[in-house]
């Protein structure tokens, strides 16, 4: 029997604890929150908490050790969230309130036995705020959700932090579909002189074509001159430590990955005691983790790329964690369990080691050409000491010829190419959470939570278009001679950008027209602050909350009497018929409708999809014709060999090909214009992608490999490697989809299943 018992999250922390620990420990998990916030008094704001069903095993199990147990430690994790998991652990365990709590920003033996040394009692001011949040949380959402799903078409649900992420995607977009993309020539020549080098019309580009050629023969036979030669030396200074944040920036803008990836990934890493805690907006190092990077550095780089520094965090309210994101032991370069934790682990091993290295030294040259009274400018730079993009970073050497001023240099060609204004960048994953960062909304925690819910409710979607082509101009002065062509480039990719819906657009217009405070950048951030205010003990949760929801029930009562809110267009009139054409929002997003609503004409209207690209604001009366005439779906394309019938379909979930009893998703291609020829081999890959076939169950050879489908959605698992899926019976496919792991999210939300689990007394009439 273990004299100690100690309880933390998850299965996989405890097993890298217990193994620091040794065997007078006993470390256990409680898989998560064990009870659900199912209730709130909206006038005294107490809590009722339910067990959640899937924890009464764990429960049982935690009862009993802590009975066989001579002490208890908590040990939870360190930010609120993790605070709150203790207290719900003492009250369902039936601790006493002086019971043990520690706390630990790595997973290391070293500092597992500095917290067992240093244990505290819970502390209830961040209960509190974790409380006054999911509080918050659920009176916001429940209300609000209400009143947006009766009012706006389609609309799922509503969030508090949520809903200013949403407005900041939709008016970005407003931004786009204003911006007017106007057009100059952008005037560049390669010339020679010592070797060849490029340089670049400065001042005024031409405004259009006539302007861009009348330039290019006015330099035909003009003499190019150095007018200037400027040398100087500059540094490049290295990047900071990782907060939260910045590591999911980092890791969409260098590896692609969303939100969720990235923490999932840093919770296997910190879970396995590879990096220390993932939640954080301390930029600060410990003293030992600065002083081990400082010894690795110098033994494997050498002294003179060694600069020690310390960092502190401009926000005072910075309290979710002690320290940034660093690797626990910097002499590890490679660490993780699969290549999505491998490529996090390598970026914040740079970037940890990188804020304790030299500056990168470079050289930069600019060389002005004086030609009638154009001038043209050649930029190079130079790494003249690599520094911390040793290990971070890129360098790019360019290079320009050793030249002095009066110098005169041969011009090669000159070229004037139409050059369209860009539009502003819609955001990608990691740019909102900078935005959201700077705003002060949200915190570390949230941010992954943010992301996913948005796109979850069908608000955002995220673009998978690579761009489309356009033909520009482009003139080109060579041995004397002017010669016009056509080239093509891309513009307007959006993969990987945040696109609002149709239907995110009309939630945000409403939210922004009937709850100004909710979707108000400033508003969110204040409660953030007041948040903080309450785990400092400087603010009661009671008064917090009741000077919110005072104000925000009687705008949630004021809002029943709006109109239901649809940003419906008409476009005009069928040519044909002389009935009204509209442009409309519904539950699946935009359509177009001919004709007016049966219950007022008695005439069923007609329908048909948006046009590709285009919103209810945008579309045209001739775009929505000519999708008018396109053939009613479902469609039927024909019959493959062995008698499936092949049919064009759109549901739901998108475009797809009914085949017989297979619906197979044909995301890349029109459902209304797909061929017979272009749906055959999508129905074939189906069919040899089946290994077997029991009705509801098969076994499927998937993108990442064979696994077992069972009925209804998402019930899936993945067959062991060592396994032959070829060999599996029914049987042994059933019991494996029957044990298939359980995915337990941290704080998990939502309403509580309707099952005979035991319910907690009220939460305590909390006064704080």
């Amino acid at each position: 029997m273990s004299k100690n018992l100690v309880i933390v999250e998850s299965p996989a922390k405890a097993a890298t604890i217990e193994k620091y620990l040794g065997s007078d420990f006993k470390v256990l998990a409680s898989v998560g929150h064990i009870r659900k916030d199912t209730k709130v008094d909206k006038s005294t704001f107490d809590v009722t908490y339910e067990i959640d069903p899937e924890h009464t095993k764990i429960i049982s199990e935690l009862k009993k050790a802590v009975k066989e147990a001579d002490k208890i430690w908590l040990a939870t994790d360190e930010d609120r969230e993790g605070e709150s998991i203790s207290w719900h652990l003492t009250e369902v365990l039936k601790l006493p309130k002086d019971t043990s709590r520690i706390t630990f920003h790595e997973i290391t033996k070293p500092a597992l036995e500095n917290a067992i040394k240093n244990p505290r009692t819970i502390d209830m001011d961040m209960v509190y705020s974790q409380q006054a949040r999911q509080t918050l949380d659920m009176l916001v959402g429940y209300d609000l959700s209400d009143i947006v799903r009766k009012k706006v078409p389609g609309a799922i649900s509503a969030g508090r932090v949520q809903s200013p992420a949403l407005r900041l995607i939709v008016e970005r977009e407003k931004e786009i579909e204003k911006f007017e993309s106007k057009f100059s020539f952008k005037v560049s020549g390669k010339f020679e002189k010592n070797g060849e080098f490029e340089a670049t019309l400065s001042g005024d580009a031409p405004k259009d074509e006539s302007e861009a050629e009348s330039l290019l023969n006015s330099l035909k036979d003009a003499d190019f001159t150095v007018s200037d030669v400027e040398e100087a030396e500059g540094t490049k200074a290295n990047p900071v430590p990782l907060t939260t944040a910045a590591l999911q920036i980092e890791a969409n803008s260098k590896l692609g990955f969303s939100s969720r990836t990235t923490m999932t990934a840093a919770q296997g890493l910190y879970q396995a005691g590879l990096i220390t805690y993932h939640r954080t907006d301390s930029l600060n190092l410990s003293s030992q983790a600065v002083a081990s990077m400082a010894s690795f550095i110098e033994k494997t780089f050498g002294k003179e790329y060694l600069k020690v520094r310390h960092f502190k965090t401009k926000d005072s309210s910075a309290q979710e964690a002690h320290e940034a994101i660093r690797p626990t032991h910097i002499e590890n370069t490679t660490a993780g369990k699969n290549d999505y934790e491998r490529k996090l682990y390598k970026l914040i091993w740079a970037r940890t080691l990188a804020t304790q290295m030299a500056n990168a030294k470079v050289a930069k040259t600019t060389i002005e050409l004086s030609a009638k009274d154009k001038i043209f400018t050649a930029k190079g730079e130079v790494v003249i000491f690599d520094g911390f993009l040793k290990v971070y970073g890129k360098s790019k050497d360019l290079e320009l010829p050793h030249l002095k001023k009066g110098d005169l240099v041969a011009m090669k060609s000159l070229a004037a190419r139409q050059n369209f204004a860009k539009p502003p960048a819609r955001y990608t994953e990691g740019s909102l959470v900078k935005k959201l960062e700077e705003l002060g909304i949200g915190r570390p925690s949230t941010y992954a939570s943010i992301m996913t819910a948005i796109q979850a409710r069908g608000y955002v979607i995220k673009g998978e278009s690579e761009g489309e082509e356009r033909e520009i101009v482009e003139i080109t002065l060579e041995n004397n001679n002017i010669s016009k062509s056509k080239i093509t480039e891309k513009f307007g990719a959006n993969k990987g950008k945040l696109i609002p819906t149709p239907i995110g657009e009309l939630v945000a217009g409403f939210l922004v027209d009937n709850f100004k405070n909710i979707v108000d950048y400033k508003f969110t951030a204040n409660i953030e602050k007041d948040l903080d205010l309450i785990a400092e003990a400087k603010l009661e949760r009671v008064k917090m909350l009741r000077d919110f929801y005072g104000p925000f029930r009687n705008t949630v009562l004021a809002s029943e009497g709006v109109e239901r809110y649809n940003n419906s267009r008409i476009l005009g009139h069928d040519p044909e018929t002389g009935k009204p054409i509209y442009a409309k929002i519904g539950k699946n997003g935009g359509f177009i409708q001919l004709g007016d609503n049966e219950k007022e004409t008695g005439e069923k209207p007609r329908f048909a999809p948006l046009p590709k690209r285009k919103s209810v604001k945008t579309v045209t009366l001739e775009q929505a014709l000519k999708q008018l005439a396109l053939p009613t779906l479902p469609r039927t394309l024909g019959t493959a060999e062995d008698g499936a019938e092949l049919i064009a379909a759109n549901g739901p979930f998108g475009p797809y090909l009914k085949a017989g009893k297979y619906n197979i998703p044909i995301k890349d291609f029109d459902p209304y214009t797909i061929s017979f020829e272009d749906a055959l081999p999508l129905y074939q890959a189906k069919i040899s992608s089946i290994i077997a076939d029991w009705g509801e169950i098969m076994i499927i050879n998937g993108a990442y490999g064979p696994y077992i489908k069972g009925p209804g959605r998402r019930n899936n698992v993945k067959i062991p490697k060592e396994r032959d899926p070829k060999t599996i019976t029914k049987e042994e496919a059933e019991e494996l989809l029957k044990n298939k792991p359980k995915t337990t999210r941290r704080g998990a939300r939502g309403k509580a299943k309707s099952t005979k689990s035991t319910k907690s007394k009220t939460a305590k009439k909390t006064t704080k």
